[in-house]
């Protein structure tokens, strides 16, 4: 079984947007997700931004940890970021968003989101690769129905793992430290 599927990642067709490099890191993941899946391990997938990590990301990835047993993050690349945030976001560059992801100790694969990231189209190619059992998301989190639809015609589940906090952000850390500097 384990060759059938190395046979279709290496047939799946990635975004034409997507660099070589972008597509050659998610096949890669594509394969650990699948070396998960041969374990009998639940897999779930989580995307966002995670600048300046702090108490409610971390608690987002423990309970999104705790409804599988590997448990792969998407960072939105620093393109990405100022589309989302602005100019002046991120606060950290990707890869040091990537690594304290990592460091938190309760994920198993960290990857940069491509920088073309932004359609429904390339949410369906990054789910149609790696098919996770669920994706677990915040409360607060956009576009909840077509996720769900997303993760249904690929046989996962849309998960909230977390209720939105509305006192913790990263734009309200920076906002509070720009007040003290005052």
């Amino acid at each position: 079984m384990p060759n059938h599927r190395a046979k279709t990642i290496a047939k799946y067709q990635f975004p034409i947007d997507w660099t070589p490099a972008e597509s050659q890191a998610w096949l890669a993941v594509a394969n650990k997700v699948q070396n998960a899946k041969d374990e009998m391990k639940t897999v779930v997938l989580v995307t966002g931004v995670f600048d300046l990590l702090h108490e409610e990301h971390r608690k987002f990835l423990r309970k999104s940890r705790a409804i599988g047993n590997f448990l792969v993050v998407g960072i939105e690349s620093d393109q990405r970021v100022r589309e989302l945030k602005g100019p002046d976001r991120p606060v950290e560059a990707q890869a040091i968003r990537a690594n304290n992801v990592f460091d938190t100790g309760v994920v198993d694969v960290v990857e940069i989101l491509p920088e073309a990231f932004s359609r429904p189209e390339h949410h369906r190619s990054l789910l149609g690769l790696l098919r996770p059992h669920l994706l677990a998301v915040s409360s607060n989190s956009p576009f909840m129905e077509a996720k769900r639809q997303l993760m249904e015609l690929f046989g996962g589940e849309l998960r909230v793992v977390l209720e939105h906090n509305p006192n913790v952000s990263t734009t309200k850390i920076l906002k509070k430290r720009t007040l003290t500097k005052s």
